[in-house]
C-alpha cells in the first residue's frame, strides 16, 4: 500500500473539492472507482475554509483506497484469490463466488470518520441476496481506534432495509455517460434506515491478522477514531453468481473490458 500511496498525486483529484462541478466530479470519480484503484480522503483532512487544501501529509489523509484492488494490484489480487479465501467461501457453500469490491481502509488517527449502521447488501445486491464481506484486520482493532460494531442476529431479518442504486438525472438515454446531457448519480430506494438502538450493538475487537466474516444483511458500524493509533484493514466483498443475479442498477458496474472474474467454479 505504501507504494500505491507514494505514486498517488493528490492534485489529480483535488479538483473534486474546489470547482463548481464538485457534485458531478465526485460522482464520476466514485463510479469509475468500480474498475480502478481510486483514493478517497478523510473529510477532516481538509481546511474548513479552504476546500481541497490538506491539513496533513497525504499518507495520513486518505480514508480508503478502492474498489478494484483485488483485480488490479498484484499483491492484493494474490491474497484476494488465495486458497485461504477460497476455503472460506467453500465452507459457506458458494459455488461460483465473484469478488466484486475491495477496499483498504485506514481509519486514520484523530480523523478516521464514523461509518453509520448499514448492511453490505444495501450496496452490493444480488437477487436473491448473497453478499459476504471478509474484513481483515491489518492492525489491532479496538474500541479506542474505531473497531467494528455489529447488531447480533440482524442477519436473520431477510432482505436489506434499503438499496443504494445508480440513477440518471437531467436527461434521457443510458450508459456510463448518462446520455442526452444526463449524468449518473446515487440514490437510496426502499425507505429510511430504522432508528437502531446502538446499545444493542457489540464491539468486534480483534487482533491484527484476524479475518471477520460478515453476512451481507448483518447491521454493523464503526465510530470515529479519536485515538492516536490508526486501524488499517482490508475489506473484500464477494457475491454468488450461481443462481444469483447481479442487479443492473447497483452502483458498482464494471467498465467494458474489465469484467468480474469468479474466484472458482465448483
Amino acid at each position: 500500500m505504501d507504494e500505491l500511496l507514494d505514486g498517488f498525486d493528490p492534485s489529480s483529484t483535488r479538483s473534486i473539492f474546489n470547482t463548481t462541478e464538485q457534485k458531478r466530479r465526485t460522482d464520476d470519480y466514485f463510479f469509475k472507482s468500480a474498475s480502478n484503484i481510486s483514493f478517497f480522503f478523510e473529510e477532516k483532512a481538509f481546511e474548513n475554509d479552504k476546500p481541497g487544501l490538506l491539513t496533513r501529509p497525504k499518507h495520513v489523509s486518505i480514508n480508503k483506497v478502492g474498489h478494484a484492488l483485488h483485480d488490479l494490484d498484484p499483491v492484493f489480487r494474490q491474497f484476494s484469490r488465495s486458497a485461504k479465501i477460497a476455503k472460506i467461501m467453500r465452507s459457506l457453500r458458494y459455488r461460483r463466488p465473484i469478488p466484486v469490491q475491495s477496499m483498504y481502509i485506514f481509519k486514520q488517527p484523530g480523523i478516521g470518520g464514523e461509518v453509520v449502521p448499514h448492511q453490505d447488501n444495501t450496496f452490493l445486491y444480488t437477487e436473491p441476496p448473497s453478499c459476504i464481506g471478509i474484513w481483515v484486520a491489518l492492525e489491532d482493532a479496538t474500541k479506542e481506534n474505531g473497531c467494528l460494531w455489529a447488531l447480533q442476529g440482524s442477519h436473520t431479518e431477510g432482505k436489506p432495509v434499503r438499496r443504494m442504486v445508480r440513477s440518471e438525472e437531467g436527461g434521457g438515454g443510458g450508459g456510463e455517460g448518462g446520455g442526452e446531457g444526463g449524468r449518473l448519480t446515487i440514490r437510496f430506494i426502499g425507505g429510511d434506515l430504522p432508528n437502531y438502538d446502538l446499545s444493542k450493538f457489540r464491539p468486534v475487537e480483534v487482533k491484527a491478522g484476524t479475518a471477520v466474516i460478515l453476512h451481507g444483511s448483518v447491521v454493523h458500524n464503526s465510530y470515529e477514531n479519536t485515538s492516536s493509533k490508526s486501524r488499517h484493514a482490508y475489506s473484500l466483498h464477494l457475491v454468488e453468481s450461481d443462481g444469483c443475479t447481479w442487479e443492473k442498477d447497483n452502483w458498482l458496474q464494471r467498465e467494458e473490458g474489465r469484467p468480474f472474474e469468479p474466484l472458482y467454479v465448483a
